[in-house]
């Protein structure tokens, strides 16, 4: 089965949902790509898909200059869905009106998606609008009925420009009182929009939507699945390796242990993996490493135990970003060394997924603004002249935990909370010291474990523990003491661009807190974080 048989491209304008609209698409069982909206006509060609979508934008298509479509995607015959400036920009493209309006719209919004319009000439009116009527794209796609039998959606609205006046040949398929064309379709070209973003949770029947464009309209099947990902990628692995040797940095990570257990089933006993282990990992992980992959998995694991030499490293060094400069840096010596002792070895594995593809050419294919530089160690040393194998590139993270599982991986470890590559060297806040480590890693566990007791692990994006570099006053029997502080930090998100911080109950905060103080003897209070992002980054460095 040809996995790439059937693809939609999606072009970025720069909305910061442009991932979520391919993860939206490859939930579907359908393969596509994100490319810039500025990609040359030949590219568009060549990638030969069976539909586009065009995303939003925080651009404005009446400003000079701002973004437009390759006049490729107009000629190469295929459903097109744009999606709010996608919409506009199409409207615009084939002669509507697209204005500024006083009265942005950013939220909650209730379409009618169904029924005719009637009124007078101008903006809703009947010349304006031409026939409302049902669409291929929102047929039958409802949350409710109103009393005059029209289609309702609960969606999510995000605009400040607004289409007035249609192009010939479009017909409108839905609107609200305040915006009279919420949505717009070319039937006989296949050419669809809609001013509101269907690819969000809060848009209740995006899915449908989506699976209504790429299976419905533009032909596609679903060949994009957990097991036929496996397949094609063992495929390719060893047809790029053959009878050669590779190398893996194996960090405990989701992305790196999944590399693992696909090239072991993939190559066997071609593959080695070296395993650094910084002492900045959570509790009893490298011992969970060895045991998963060393002797359940039987992969040739190299362990170094290399806590000394980066607490030595670290050693006085508060700067955050001075600490994650040392431990990236100390962590590609450590793996060169160890790998300077295996012979005979070719290839350098990576656990590089989708998203680190689209941000090495500029966040979001180049078209949205960096947020916030990835906490990844360090990247290879320069003087390596190995191949690299790259299986899981085109993936995104909720479809590399889905073939993690697949491959046999616990689930447990697959669908962990992110952690990063400096580990807990950017959760000690100031200088690191085993002391501190020690402290932070209980800590946490007993924050995780009581989350994990509760059923609010899987609630949560992503939840830790912090080393405060103060020292509070704190009371233990009938004696004071001066002891550090913990801050515990549990959030809610989607894309991790924004989040909210998790509304844990009292109950489950006072027994974490209790336990914490009780169990460890060098903390005298536990604080919790209620910041959002933004302001505040979901890592405290």
């Amino acid at each position: 089965m040809n996995i790439h048989s059937d693809k939609i491209l999606i072009l970025d304008f720069g909305s910061q949902l442009t991932q979520l609209i391919a993860r939206r698409v490859r939930e579907l069982g359908v393969y596509c790509e994100l490319h810039p909206w500025d990609i040359d006509d030949a590219t568009v060609r060549a990638f030969a898909p069976k539909g586009v979508i065009l995303s939003g934008s925080p651009e404005s298509v009446c400003a000079a200059g701002s973004p437009r479509v390759p006049q490729a995607v107009w000629e190469l015959g295929v459903p097109v869905l744009g999606i709010c400036y996608g919409m506009q920009v199409m409207a615009h493209h084939f002669g509507g009106v697209v204005e500024p309006h006083d009265q942005k719209e950013f939220g909650y919004a209730e379409i009618t998606v169904h029924g005719d319009f009637h009124g007078s000439d101008g903006i809703g009116g009947t010349d304006t609008l031409r026939a409302r009527g049902h669409s291929q794209l929102l047929r039958g796609i409802e949350d409710r009925v109103n009393e005059e039998g029209h289609g309702l959606l609960d969606v999510w609205m995000s605009h400040g420009d607004r289409v007035v006046k249609l192009p010939d040949g479009f017909k409108c398929i839905a609107s609200t009182p305040d915006l009279p064309l919420a949505g717009m379709a070319d039937e006989t070209r296949r050419y669809y929009g809609l001013q509101f973003h269907a690819e969000v949770t809060h848009t209740r029947q995006g899915a449908r939507i989506y699976s209504r464009f790429v299976h419905e309209i533009c032909g596609c099947g679903e060949a994009w699945k957990p097991g036929s990902i496996i397949d094609d990628a063992i495929a390719r692995v060893r047809a790029q390796v053959g009878d050669g040797h590779v190398l893996l940095g194996l960090s405990g990570g989701v992305d790196s242990s999944v590399v693992a257990a696909l090239l072991h089933k993939a190559i066997g006993a071609q593959l080695t993996c070296v395993f650094v282990d910084h002492g900045l990992l959570r509790h009893q992980e490298g011992d969970q490493v060895m045991r998963i992959f060393a002797d359940h998995l039987g992969v040739k694991v190299i362990r170094v135990n290399a806590e000394a030499r980066f607490l030595a490293a670290l050693k006085g060094v508060s700067d955050p970003e001075a600490k994650r400069k040392i431990i990236g840096k100390l962590f590609v010596e450590v793996f060169d060394e160890e790998s300077a002792k295996i012979p005979n070895v070719q290839f350098l594995a990576q656990g590089t997924i989708y998203p680190d593809v689209i941000e090495s050419a500029g966040s979001k294919t180049g078209k949205a603004h960096v947020i916030k530089s990835h906490h990844n160690v360090g990247g290879l040393p320069e003087h390596m002249k190995l191949k690299l194998v790259e299986p899981l590139r085109e993936l995104f993270k909720d479809e590399v935990r889905k073939i993690g599982v697949e491959l046999g991986l616990p689930h447990e470890m697959v669908y962990r909370h992110p952690f990063p590559g400096p580990g807990l060297g950017v959760r000690i806040l100031g200088e690191v010291t085993k002391q501190a480590a020690d402290t932070l890693r209980l800590a946490d566990h007993i924050f995780i474990e009581e989350l994990r007791r509760a059923g609010w692990y899987d609630k949560t994006s992503q939840a830790f523990a912090v080393f405060l570099p103060v020292k509070s006053v704190g009371v233990t029997g009938d004696g004071r003491r001066y002891e550090p502080v913990i801050a515990l930090r549990a959030v809610e998100t989607i894309d991790f661009m924004t989040a909210h911080w998790a509304h844990l109950p009292y109950e489950l905060l006072d027994v974490c807190s209790r336990r914490i103080v009780n169990e460890i003897s060098g903390v005298s209070r536990v604080v919790y974080d209620i910041s959002g992002k933004p302001p505040a980054t979901i890592e405290w460095e």
